[in-house]
């Protein structure tokens, strides 16, 4: 299931209308009715971590299905890179 599709089918079953939903974003109705439709890449981070809120699913969840690292593990994740190309350097992994 795509970000949009995962939002708009859990912001219609709460009840929640799109004008409220994009209300409590800050965003207008139709830049959401987009991401719901898949017509706009998943919003930023921010926005997903209110979208989360709102809906009450997990961050980590709708991160997910952003196909997004959620930003706490972001910086983790680099590091786990950096360190494995590093390793592959040494170990002439990259030859």
């Amino acid at each position: 299931m795509s970000f949009g599709s995962f939002v708009r089918a859990k912001r219609t079953e709460l009840g929640v209308g799109l004008n409220d939903m994009a209300g409590r974003l800050d965003v207008s109705p139709a830049y959401w009715s987009r991401i719901e439709r898949d017509k706009e890449n998943p919003p930023r981070d921010d926005l997903i971590e209110k979208t989360a809120a709102i809906l009450g699913v997990r961050l980590d969840d709708l991160f997910i299905e952003a196909e997004r690292f959620p930003p706490d593990m972001q910086k983790d994740i680099a590091r786990v890179v950096k360190a494995y190309r590093r390793f592959r350097a040494i170990d002439g992994g990259d030859k």
